[in-house]
């Protein structure tokens, strides 16, 4: 049992501050630099591929929100499978997310390193990423407040990108650029499109929507969380779906011989110098910087209430990961494990972080999906024509699809996140005394 005078976490977070949260995470804006490597896998088809991975990720966020009603604690995903399906699969699943948790800070600190470097040449890249890690791991310590008002002030950045870089775009093709055209099927069909490359990049814009399911770790310091955190779910996929679709259909229109880019992963500032010249380029770099900023902060937030969630039950070390700070009311050893985590950035690549973040992301929304038929159709026997559809076909249908994009994953992916997973296996196996007793679980007061 947790101590009654121990710290505990702060509801603080209106909805609006939930939304801004997963929006941040997402960051938007990334659309730009994974640009150039999507539309050549999507044979010019980039903003079909959007709608297919925003359709995939509503069945998921569907079952998040429906889960989250039953179980609005700080474990997210951990909590759903543990109560659900069962408390060793829970601890698996909670294991392979926090592959997402963990490595996203990593990639965004070695995103603004690269951008960095490539603004002053002459201060090497650890520079940049050690800054940057001790000031989002500051950031993260000082509270659930003041990281939520930092990632909103930097999130209406991005929005004032994708506003700019539309305007731009717009004049250009009223000027005869690019396509010469507002209207454009291009980005949206191609009779020689190759169906295998096509689905092989969904997994990937899939990536660009992590952060509607990070809210779910929010839920213990949200207003009212069995009514704010689904419809923040529901908000931060269309909104950033809308964004990724929008977003993606001018930088084709606008530069339609997708094939002619000198180096796919710095598309966007072709483009950028090319309707707005050494401005919108330098703009659009900088905000890049920013957001990367922006993302860190949240994923770190939410790495460091998964480790809480489980450290809090003793499935992890409770005097490190159990442990709040009497003063900002935050997970600070948590948060600096994450920190340390994150200066992996100083030698694993990048393509490493995405092939685990994946593999973790995918594993876990399928459990998610089937979770909901378990718990709604199976235990409360939600069986009527309506919760058949709603407990039953919504979810299979998602558990389907992310199950299908899990195994279509590249063999470097399969292969690292395989190998975590077997880690994972191996710990549950030492901590429940080769399964003779079940792992400690979450605590469960509020969702009583």
């Amino acid at each position: 049992m947790n101590n009654p005078n121990s710290p505990t976490l702060k509801r603080s977070l209106s909805l609006k501050y939930v939304v801004f949260f997963g929006l941040a995470y997402m960051a938007p804006s990334t659309l730009f630099s994974t640009y150039g490597v999507a539309v050549h896998g999507t044979n010019g088809m980039i903003s079909t591929a959007y709608i297919v991975a925003l359709i995939v990720m509503l069945f998921t966020a569907y079952s998040y929100a429906q889960m989250v009603k039953a179980f609005p604690n700080a474990g997210a995903a951990y909590t759903f499978t543990q109560k659900s399906l069962n408390p060793h699969i829970g601890f698996l699943v909670g294991w392979s997310i926090l592959l997402d948790y963990l490595f996203c800070p990593m990639i965004s600190a070695l995103l603004a390193g690269i951008a960095m470097k490539a603004y002053f040449p002459s201060i090497p890249m650890y520079i940049w990423i050690i800054i940057f890690i001790i000031t989002i791991t500051i950031v993260n310590i000082l509270g659930i407040t003041v990281a939520a008002k930092f990632n909103t002030a930097i999130l209406f950045l991005q929005f004032g990108t994708f506003a700019l870089f539309i305007t731009f775009s717009i004049k250009g093709l009223l000027n005869g650029n690019g396509a010469g055209t507002l209207y454009s099927i291009l980005p949206f069909i191609d009779s020689s499109v190759n169906a295998p490359d096509f689905m092989s990049v969904i997994p990937i814009l899939c990536f660009s929507f992590l952060g509607f399911d990070a809210v779910t770790t929010l839920s213990e310091e949200t207003k009212n969380p069995r009514k704010s955190i689904p419809r923040a779910i529901y908000f931060i996929t269309i909104i950033g779906g809308v964004l990724y679709i929008f977003g993606s259909y001018f930088l084709q229109v606008v530069w339609p011989d997708y094939q002619s880019f000198k180096d796919p992963e710095s598309a966007y500032v072709e483009i950028a110098m090319y309707i707005g010249g050494n401005f919108l380029a330098s703009y659009i770099l900088a905000e890049g910087i920013m957001s990367s900023f922006s993302s860190a902060v949240a994923s770190g937030t939410s790495a460091s209430r998964i480790l809480y969630a489980m450290g809090r039950e003793r499935v992890l070390p409770v005097k490190v990961f159990g442990y709040l700070s009497p003063k900002y009311r935050t997970p600070v050893y948590n948060i600096l494990i994450i920190g340390g985590v994150a200066l992996s950035a100083l030698f694993l690549s990048l393509t490493t972080a995405v092939s685990l973040v994946n593999f973790g992301a995918f594993f876990a929304f399928t459990f998610v999906n089937l979770s909901v038929i378990s718990y709604f159709y199976f235990r409360k026997k939600q069986r009527s024509i309506m919760g058949t559809i709603r407990y039953l076909i919504i979810p299979l249908i998602g558990a389907t699809l992310t199950g299908f994009f899990w195994v279509k994953l590249d063999i470097h992916s399969l292969m690292l996140g395989g190998v975590w997973l077997a880690l994972g296996f191996v710990y549950l196996l030492n901590l429940t005394k080769m399964f003779r007793q079940p792992p400690p679980e979450l605590a469960f007061e509020e969702a009583q």
